[in-house]
């Protein structure tokens, strides 16, 4: 296989990858770094170092569009902000010093529970009862669209939510992903947010978390423009096709069958880290 040939089944991968994460709400990042290191026997640090990149550009544009409808809330994001970006800072380290082995076989758990998420329907919290004293006294509680005017939210458990943050983070700047699966648990069971208010304020968070990260990757030389530009623009248009496709496909057929492949990917990370074959 040649260069070119190499750089193309890494574009094509990376724009499926896209795909699949706009469908389903997770990312790209959970499919590209095992289609990376299983499907093409690149090294897992590189994988994860590419895939941070594909994540700060992949959020960027959909950040401010959602900041403009009125659905993100900044505050809560620049709050939680500071426990994701401490995380990544400390996953990113961690990294370094963590054989691949184990890496794997952390992704692989993430996998198996992002595959479980994935079939779970959301729930909307939107309740009006007491809120936290310390989102009070933050001023999280806010308001967003809804066709039938502005719906007012109450933020709950403001504690729980930043301690899980902290865990997104480490496992963001660990395995190179949105870490959406705990940004859920923060966000949609701690807090209680709507869910249109946890989804695009975990995209306002994303590229700030990935950015802290990629910085240390970057200075550790796993970044290799050779393999992270050709997944970012893969990424990037696989991900605008999913956010169009979006509409015309059932969500539970889309995340049945997402949950099969990530569930199936899981597995298989964690039994290559078992065995060391990454």
């Amino acid at each position: 296989m040649n260069y070119l040939e190499f750089t193309a089944i890494l574009a094509g991968g990376s724009f499926a990858a896209g795909v699949l994460g706009a469908l389903t709400g997770l990312g790209g990042g959970v499919v590209i770094v095992p289609l990376l290191t299983l499907g093409l026997g690149i090294d897992l640090r590189y994988a994860v170092g590419a895939s941070l990149v594909a994540v700060i550009a992949t959020s960027s544009g959909a950040a401010a569009a959602y900041v403009k409808e009125g659905y993100t809330n900044i505050r809560i994001g620049m709050f939680l902000t500071i426990a994701t970006t401490i995380g990544a800072l400390c996953g990113a380290l961690l990294a370094g010093i963590l054989s691949t082995k184990i890496i794997a076989i952390i992704f692989g758990v993430v996998l198996i529970y992002s595959a479980y998420l994935s079939s779970k329907a959301k729930e909307d919290h939107s309740d009006d009862s007491s809120p936290d004293p310390l989102a009070v006294r933050l001023k999280l509680n806010s308001s967003y669209p809804t066709l039938s005017g502005e719906k007012q939210y109450a933020v709950h458990n403001v504690g729980a939510g930043f301690g899980l943050m902290g865990l997104a983070g480490i496992l963001s700047g660990l395995l190179g992903i949105g870490s959406g699966a705990v940004k859920v648990l923060a966000m949609d069971h701690a807090m209680r947010l709507p869910f249109k208010v946890s989804t695009t304020t975990s995209n306002f968070m994303i590229g700030v978390t990935a950015a802290a990260s990629a910085g240390v990757y970057l200075m550790r030389g796993y970044i290799d423009p050779g393999i992270a530009m050709p997944v970012m623009l893969g990424i990037l248009g696989g991900s605008l096709l999913g956010a169009r496709l979006l509409m015309k496909f059932h969500p539970k057929v889309l995340r049945l069958v997402f949950g099969v492949v990530i569930m199936a990917l899981g597995v298989e990370m964690i039994y290559n880290g078992f065995t060391g074959k990454i």
